[in-house]
């Protein structure tokens, strides 16, 4: 349909292109009736095509040997469906669709089902993400069309298998529906900013000058999509909370004239880590500030907390915090066989000793302005290995605004005058790094 009106537009064009004023009015009238006489049957299409497919609701059936998930979605749209090991776990791709399933949906499962997600995972694309207890094969799938008042239902079937066997069939269980099989392969696009241009990974050649007026600052808004992070007990996300700071902040750097900002999303879509770091060294960032927000079992454990990467973590809290994070690509079901020598095993000792100098060096800037500006914990700068301060030539830190498990934090996170404060904080000490 798309193409058929782009067709119907060009022929158009050609065809008034040399009328006069008069003539210009009476073809403008001519268009505008056919469009709004034209038969019910052509609008409705032109509005199938235009609208986001909605998903209202998600049930799970069955036992310990086979279990049916069910989701119910507007209308019938193509998908890819496939299991993943290191947690086992059946992936569902689908075209763009609105999530709009009732609150604390998938938190708990049934049968093999522990529980489930899902999110959008990229530019025009979602996933649902299930957890299973024990090693699946996709006994069948299927799009039941709507039907009766009924909407349509997509339908994955999963038995129970033996970890040899789950492995053997693994590269056969893909299931598509209506040419989607490429889908579950596409690879994941970085977000590229309008008018920006991304110089060639490791060329030096395309690399920007360091002598270059403004620095250039990337700012990384934690999780996203698919993976929306911590959780409060009020349903208020992480992945919203840190974007909003995110975008307060670009805002506040960009009105100085002094920087180049970007962020590695500007939206609710979900980023790998390692595209999150590949996206700072393409822009030749100067700056590398990933923003978050967190949840810990102690309700009492609140403030802003620094961390900079070490390869051996400051104490126990901050290494849960990194492992917990570094979760978040395979929350989101991502594949990372053939991704772990660039996501988790990029070696410590190759960062650079004077990135890491100037990493903490911007962090103790950062935690000094915010002093009288906000609570900070008690330990505000701690160390650990966050696979997404791992560029090693881009100082980089990570914020944890502070946690949405504690009940002071919470009220701070949720305040917008409050993001307001802490960014301006932030915009201060990073004018104070460079001027030193």
């Amino acid at each position: 349909m798309k193409t058929n009106f782009i067709n119907i537009k060009s022929c158009f064009a050609n065809v008034i292109r040399p009328l006069g004023g008069v003539q210009w009015f009476v073809a403008i009238l001519i268009i505008v009736s056919a469009w709004v006489f034209a038969p019910p049957s052509v609008l409705a299409k032109l509005k199938e095509d235009q609208i986001v497919p909605e998903a209202s609701n998600a049930r799970l059936g069955g036992d310990k040997q086979r279990t049916r998930f069910v989701v119910d979605i507007s209308s019938s749209i193509g998908y890819a469906v496939y299991v993943l090991p290191d947690p086992y776990r059946v992936i569902i791709d689908l075209p763009e669709v609105n999530f709009q399933l009732p609150p604390g949906q998938g938190t708990s499962g049934r049968g093999l089902v522990t529980g489930y997600r899902y999110g959008l995972f990229s530019p025009g694309r979602s996933r649902i993400v299930i957890d299973t207890s024990a090693p699946v094969l996709i006994q069948k799938s299927l799009v039941i069309p709507a039907k009766n008042k009924k909407p349509a239902r997509l339908v994955v079937d999963i038995v129970k298998t033996d970890k040899k066997t789950f492995f053997k069939n693994r590269k056969s269980q893909l299931q598509t529906q209506s040419g989607m099989a490429k889908l579950a392969r596409i690879p994941i696009p970085v977000p590229k900013p309008r008018g920006t241009i991304i110089p060639g990974f490791n060329k030096k050649s395309d690399r920007v000058s360091k002598k270059r007026a403004k620095k250039t600052i990337i700012i990384d808004p934690g999780h996203g999509g698919i993976d929306s992070g911590a959780v409060d007990p009020r349903g208020v996300q992480d992945k919203k909370i840190v974007l909003s700071v995110a975008r307060i902040l670009k805002k506040i750097l960009m009105k100085t004239g002094r920087y180049h900002v970007l962020m590695t999303r500007e939206d609710d879509t979900f980023i790998p880590l390692r595209k999150r770091v590949e996206f700072a060294r393409r822009n030749d960032g100067d700056l590398f500030i990933s923003i978050h927000a967190d949840t810990v079992n102690r309700s009492y454990v609140r403030g802003t907390t620094l961390y900079t990467l070490s390869e051996k973590a400051s104490d126990a809290e901050a290494a849960a915090l990194a492992r917990k994070e570094n979760r978040s690509d395979i929350i989101a079901g991502v594949d990372l066989g053939r991704e772990n020598d660039v996501v988790t095993d990029i070696l410590i000792d190759l960062v650079l000793r004077e990135t890491k100098n100037h990493s903490i060096f911007f962090a103790q800037t950062v935690v000094k302005g915010l002093k009288g500006v906000t609570k900070i914990n008690k330990k505000p700068h701690r160390f650990a290995g966050f696979a997404v301060l791992k560029a090693p030539d881009i100082p980089s830190v990570l914020i944890e605004l502070g946690f949405l498990s504690n009940g002071q934090d919470a009220r701070l996170l949720s305040s917008l005058n409050w993001r307001r404060k802490i960014s301006r904080s932030v915009a201060k000490s990073i004018d104070k790094y460079f001027k030193s």
